[in-house]
């Protein structure tokens, strides 16, 4: 009986009622999304005093940060590019009982994270050997498609696993600043890669969704320069005490952004809440880099700039680029999402207002400003669930595969 749960359509085959293992982005953002709620009203029952998660080996942090940044955005990444590698190489990435014992495995390190996180070991393996299991997953359609150029992101993947199994040799005692060299380098890891993806599909959305005709500017010197200086700001940061330098060169960083995001801006994106929430997405990123720059000069707290990374930018264009994947591979309208969409977006928009910019100007607030935050995000990602749960588990409106 099982197992009809895990059929996969063929073409011209009548679509089952339950889709939810039929590409790899529905599983994957379903859990991301909900994990966004549960993780995240967890943590702010520990901020706020009410709870602990008994038996933790880490700082509360240190666990809101690992979770957010393996947990809910590794989940993301996992369902875009087995969906995405799957178009560009036209080879089927996982589907059925395959994609359902990956998700089992993402979803197991979460669980036992959270019922059981003295478990350090068995944690360890799981989470780790989900990233290696992805990392075989997206491999495997490249290869066989002899794409070579795209194998770049998989190191990206592999890069993120490593920077998983540093955090836990640093739990574990084995490495002695593993643990934030692990979340750091997560965090910035995380960063690259959708800076990444959006050089490649930002510009391309927003050329074909304003409505008129536009071509926009790409300048090779910024996107070499923004790769170079992310990977020097990297290992400046993570493993060295120079904070001045990380500074320069974050101010490096924000410059080079911002030239790249006014060559992207049109007035057609502000009438797209699918192309606006991307803009505003990575400008909170960049927004991120200005926060850096400024600690060196400024008594602000270290923590506004990663809010500004983690809220700001990976969490509005994550969410962004689900909203759009899920409606496109659906068989929906992407030029016409649901009319709920912009409260998503503003919700989260605002989470990071109050997270990263809010303690900026009212620092004598920040308690209040952070249960601001945690309240939008969460009300945020519960209309996400409401709009777009519905469409991961059913099949395609248009009776296609997928």
């Amino acid at each position: 009986m099982a197992t009809q749960f895990l059929h996969i359509q063929q073409p011209g085959q009548k679509p089952h009622p339950f889709a939810l293992f039929n590409l790899g982005f529905r599983p994957f953002f379903l859990l991301a999304a909900l994990f966004a709620m549960v993780s995240m009203g967890v943590w702010g029952s520990i901020y706020f005093g009410v709870n602990s998660l008994a038996g933790l080996q880490i700082a509360p942090q240190q666990w809101h940060a690992h979770e957010m940044l393996f947990g809910y955005a590794m989940a993301v990444i996992a369902g875009f590019l087995l969906t995405a590698v799957r178009n560009w190489t036209n080879v089927p990435t996982l589907t059925g009982i395959k994609l359902a014992l990956l998700s089992a495995l993402w979803l197991a390190a979460r669980v036992l994270m959270l019922v059981a996180p003295h478990q350090m070991l068995p944690i360890f393996i799981l989470d780790v050997g989900f990233n290696l299991a992805l990392v075989a997953a997206v491999t495997i359609p490249l290869v066989r498609a002899k794409q070579w150029k795209q194998l770049s992101l998989v190191s990206k993947i592999m890069l993120l696993g490593l920077a998983n199994a540093c955090f836990y040799l640093g739990v574990l005692g084995q490495l002695e600043h593993g643990v934030l060299w692990g979340l750091y380098s997560g965090l910035y890891f995380i960063l690259s890669l959708i800076f990444v993806m959006a050089r490649r599909v930002v510009p391309f959305f927003i050329e074909r969704g304003v409505g008129y005709p536009l071509q926009l500017v790409n300048r090779p010197w910024v996107d070499y320069s923004s790769l170079v200086l992310m990977a020097l700001f990297w290992l400046v940061d993570v493993f060295t005490e120079q904070a001045k330098l990380a500074a320069l060169l974050a101010a490096l960083l924000f410059v080079v952004h911002a030239i790249r995001l006014r060559d992207w801006h049109s007035p057609g994106v502000w009438k797209k809440p699918l192309l606006w929430v991307l803009f505003l997405g990575y400008g909170a990123a960049v927004s991120g880099f200005l926060l850096k720059a400024l600690t060196a000069v400024l008594p602000l707290s270290p923590y506004l700039p990663v809010h500004a990374f983690a809220v700001g930018g990976i969490g509005l264009m994550t969410t962004g680029m689900m909203a759009r994947v899920i409606l496109g591979h659906t068989g929906r309208d992407i030029q016409n999402g649901p009319r709920w969409l912009p409260v998503i977006f503003i919700a989260l928009f605002s989470a990071f207002i109050a997270r990263a910019v809010m303690p900026v100007i009212m620092p004598g607030y920040t308690l209040e400003w952070v249960g601001l935050a945690l309240a939008a995000w969460l009300f945020a990602f519960a209309l996400f669930l409401w709009i777009y749960a519905p469409m991961l588990i059913k099949p395609r409106v248009d009776g296609q595969p997928g």
